[in-house]
C-alpha cells in the first residue's frame, strides 16, 4: 500500500532539490524561527510531546510551521509521528487511519507503522481503517517533507479527523495515551495540523484567531470547540488540536504558543488572509 502524494508541485516544490530550498526558506524567513535548528548529539528525555502545525502553501505558512519543527528536531528523532488532520474532503470514515505501507513524497517514502495503528483502532474506538480520506487530503501529507528534512527513520501514523467533536477527540486521545503508555520506550509525537480562521480581513482575523488561542493556552478544549462553533472561527482542525489539548492536560503539559501569523504577513495580500499557528505542549 503506497500513498501517492496529492498536493506536490501546488502545495510544494515536486523537485527535491526546490522542496529541500523552500523548506530551508521556511526557517530563515522574517515570520519563521530565523535560522536552522541543530539536531542534538545525544537525544535526550523529549519534553515536547504535542504540537500544532499549520497545513497551507509552503509560501504561506511554512515560516509558521517552522516554528514547530525547530522545537521538534532539537529535541531529536521520534521513532513515531502520529500525524492528526481535518478531513476537507468529505470522503472516507468519520474518523480514517491509514494502516500500512508507505507514504510517499519527492524526498523518498516514509513508513507507516503499523502495529501503532492497528493499536490505535483497537483503543481508540472510534477510529476506522479507511484509505478513502487520505488520498486527496492534504493536510497530513504536506507535513511529511518537514519531517523528512530532518530525519531519515522515523514512522508516522496518518489519522484524518472527519467529525471534530469534543466526544471524539477524547476517543482519540485515549486511545494515544494507551499506545503511549504500552510503549514507554518508543518515542511517540503528536502533529494535530490545522490553519486557522479562514478569508476573512486581516484584523479580522486576527481577533478570531485570538480567541481560539486563548482556550487552546488554557488547554480548555471544550472551549474552543464552543469558539469555533459560536463565534463563527472558521478553525478547519479544531479536532485534531483538542486531541492534543486533551493530551496535555492528561500528561501535565502546557501550552506554548510559539507563532501566530497569516498569509497577510507572508503574501502581503491583507484583504483576505488565513491564519496560522504553531503551538507545542510542553513543561
Amino acid at each position: 500500500m503506497k500513498r501517492m502524494p496529492a498536493v506536490a508541485g501546488s502545495f510544494y516544490e515536486s523537485d527535491a532539490d526546490e522542496l529541500r530550498k523552500r523548506i530551508e526558506w521556511s526557517f530563515k524567513h522574517p515570520v519563521g524561527p530565523g535560522k536552522l535548528p541543530e539536531l542534538p548529539k545525544v537525544k535526550g528525555k523529549r519534553d515536547n510531546l504535542f504540537f500544532v502545525v499549520p497545513h497551507a502553501g509552503y509560501i504561506y505558512s511554512g515560516p509558521v510551521a517552522a516554528h514547530s519543527y525547530y522545537y521538534l528536531a532539537s529535541e531529536g528523532q521520534p521513532d513515531v509521528v502520529i500525524i492528526l488532520g481535518p478531513n476537507h474532503t468529505g470522503l472516507g470514515s468519520y474518523v480514517s487511519i491509514w494502516p500500512e505501507g508507505e507514504w510517499e513524497t519527492p524526498l523518498g517514502d516514509v513508513k507507516v507503522n503499523k502495529e501503532i495503528s492497528m493499536e490505535l483502532v483497537q483503543y481508540g474506538q472510534v477510529i476506522d481503517i479507511d484509505e478513502r480520506a487520505h488520498l486527496y487530503e492534504h493536510s497530513i501529507e504536506v507535513q511529511i517533507p518537514f519531517l523528512q528534512y530532518f530525519f531519515k527513520d522515523f514512522q508516522i501514523v496518518p489519522i484524518v479527523i472527519g467529525l471534530q467533536t469534543p466526544e471524539i477527540s477524547e476517543f482519540i486521545a485515549e486511545g494515544i495515551l494507551k499506545v503511549m503508555q504500552k510503549h514507554p520506550d518508543m518515542d511517540i509525537v503528536v502533529l494535530s495540523s490545522s490553519d486557522m480562521n479562514h478569508y476573512d480581513p486581516y484584523d479580522v482575523t486576527y481577533k478570531k484567531d485570538q480567541m481560539a488561542i486563548e482556550k487552546i493556552e488554557s488547554l480548555d478544549y471544550k472551549g474552543l470547540y464552543e469558539v469555533v462553533e459560536d463565534k463563527d472561527v472558521t478553525l478547519c482542525g479544531f479536532g485534531p488540536i483538542m486531541v492534543s489539548m486533551i493530551l496535555a492536560r492528561k500528561l501535565g503539559k502546557k501550552a506554548y504558543i510559539l507563532k501566530h501569523a497569516t498569509s497577510g504577513d507572508t503574501s502581503g495580500d491583507k484583504s483576505s488572509v488565513v491564519g496560522y499557528l504553531a503551538a507545542r505542549f510542553g513543561s
